[in-house]
């Protein structure tokens, strides 16, 4: 008989698989993301009681399968739901891209303990706070640096340029991850447009220890949202789905 596993999750999506089953995705704390299907989990009303529901904190209960990426999902007791996280659809759209971008930049059974810890700390704030786009971007800049894409904003990738009073144009590589000077830029595709501004603001939230909850300035916030939009979406293989709601926020900060 396979042993069964025990380990922390955080419920990253769900879907129906014929009548009466459901195929979900876990982010575990042990075992990295994990899917597995969760027998009987659309008809029965006592298994799985709402333990299944995105940004769910559980202790899920599996055990692996002889053939195939499937685990059986044994058991999934809810430990924490969020409830105030769930009742604001700003709140709900915010951990959507959280789990969406966690869920897209890191592959099946790649175990980072460090990352779900970070996805976890992300929606408890979302739960006990209000988000801002500074903390988003925050958020998302380690997570970038945990899954090994981390860019880079000390200077021009290409010639070494560093920041100063003289340049006051960048632009950012999305095939790069780093900032490219105004006369390296021209050599590469794929490039974003980024003012000195966005770059100190990059580089600082980089080097922070702990969230702050002041705004992005209004005069970099459309340059830094597209910059790692786009740097997240070029490492992702399919489009991110909950980015959409972003642009309404980044509008309202931007003061658009």
């Amino acid at each position: 008989m396979r042993p069964n596993h025990i380990t922390a999750a955080i419920v990253l999506r769900h879907r129906p698989f014929g009548e009466s089953d459901k195929i979900v995705s876990f982010f575990t704390e042990e075992f990295g993301k994990l899917t597995g299907i969760a027998k009987g989990a659309m008809r029965s009303r006592r298994r799985f009681v709402n333990s299944l529901e995105p940004f769910a904190l559980v202790n899920l209960r599996f055990q692996e399968r002889s053939q195939g990426n499937l685990a059986f999902i044994l058991a999934s007791d809810l430990v924490l739901s969020f409830s105030r996280l769930q009742a604001s659809l700003e709140r709900i759209s915010y951990a959507s891209y959280l789990v969406e971008i966690t869920d897209g930049l890191v592959g099946e059974r790649e175990e980072n303990r460090a990352v779900y810890q970070h996805l976890k700390q992300g929606l408890t704030f979302l739960e006990e706070n209000d988000m801002s786009l500074r903390v988003l971007t925050a958020f998302e800049l380690k997570l970038l640096r945990l899954v090994g894409y981390q860019p880079f904003f000390d200077h021009c990738k290409a010639c070494r340029g560093v920041l100063d009073d003289a340049q006051s144009r960048w632009h950012f590589s999305l095939r790069d991850g780093a900032i490219l000077c105004q006369g390296c830029a021209h050599s590469r595709k794929q490039i974003l447009p980024l003012g000195t501004t966005a770059v100190e603001v990059l580089t600082a939230l980089q080097s922070e220890k702990e969230l702050s909850r002041t705004s992005l300035p209004r005069s970099a916030v459309q340059e830094i949202r597209a910059a790692l939009l786009g740097f997240i979406q070029f490492h992702m293989d399919r489009e991110i789905k909950s980015a959409a709601f972003l642009s309404t926020f980044a509008s309202a900060e931007s003061g658009v």
